[in-house]
């Protein structure tokens, strides 16, 4: 009998996820699955926890992308596959050091490629933990030049405004909208948070939790509150905003 593989599954688009679900489960039929994630939090906290010996994780996902996520399956000895619906970013994922990657939507002759290198692969050494260049791969993938919003066209009551990105202190998702909120006032915009963040240098916006992006040159502090739960600061704002467990890591050191 082969022995049980445990496996974490994140996929945010849910009838995609039910697809992989159901085609591993014919073509890999030893293996556990102990997470099926929607997002980044929830993966991160099955890796943590289970220290799964695969996981087939997407690169763009809500809250913590799957690159968060592979540095955590492969800091507890797992191996990643990726998978994605642009060629270029599953190329560098291979070139990154990730044990596959999967073009979506994804075919099931390609899946089973996918399952029997990672029985070989699972048969061998584990290889030395690739992390830095899974951070190669996040440089590369981060937007460049003309790629990166300049520009908010945002509403305010009756009127539309333009909002310079150098003007905004963070952004909120709420609802159905996403909050810019600058020093002195604040509109909304309909574009989703997750595709608002591909538009944004992470050098200068960081996303600290689920629904928060906060200009890192506009926080004052992070602190904890009378519970422990942690929460930033502002410099040019009274309010405190929420840091998630997932993002905390982002501090340390500070």
């Amino acid at each position: 009998m082969s022995a049980v593989v445990t496996a974490l599954i994140a996929e945010d688009e849910a009838p995609q996820r039910a697809a992989l679900l159901d085609m591993l489960a014919e073509a890999w039929p030893e293996l556990e699955v102990v997470g099926a994630c929607e997002d980044g939090p929830s993966a991160l906290l099955v890796a943590a926890e289970q220290r799964p010996q695969v996981a087939f994780l997407d690169i763009r996902m809500p809250g913590v992308g799957g690159l968060d996520v592979a540095r955590a399956v492969v800091a507890g000895g797992g191996l990643v596959v990726f998978t994605t619906a642009y060629d270029e970013y599953a190329i560098r994922a291979f070139e990154a050091g990730a044990t596959d990657y999967l073009l979506k939507p994804v075919q099931a002759a390609r899946l089973q490629q996918t399952v029997d290198r990672l029985r070989i692969r699972l048969q061998q050494p584990r290889p030395v933990a690739p992390a830095p260049a899974i951070d190669e791969l996040e440089a590369q993938l981060r937007p460049r030049g003309e790629r990166l919003i300049r520009w908010i066209s945002a509403s305010a009551g009756d009127s539309v405004r333009m909002i310079g990105i150098d003007e905004v202190v963070y952004f909120q998702a709420q609802d159905k909208y996403v909050r810019v909120v600058t020093a002195a006032d604040e509109a909304v915009i309909r574009m989703p948070l997750k595709e608002l963040l591909a538009g944004l240098d992470p050098d200068l916006f960081w996303q600290v939790h689920r629904s928060v992006v906060v200009r890192v040159s506009a926080i004052e502090r992070l602190r904890k509150d009378d519970l422990g739960r942690p929460g930033l600061r502002l410099k040019s704002r009274p309010e405190t905003l929420p840091v998630s467990a997932a993002f905390v890591h982002r501090f340390r050191g500070m």
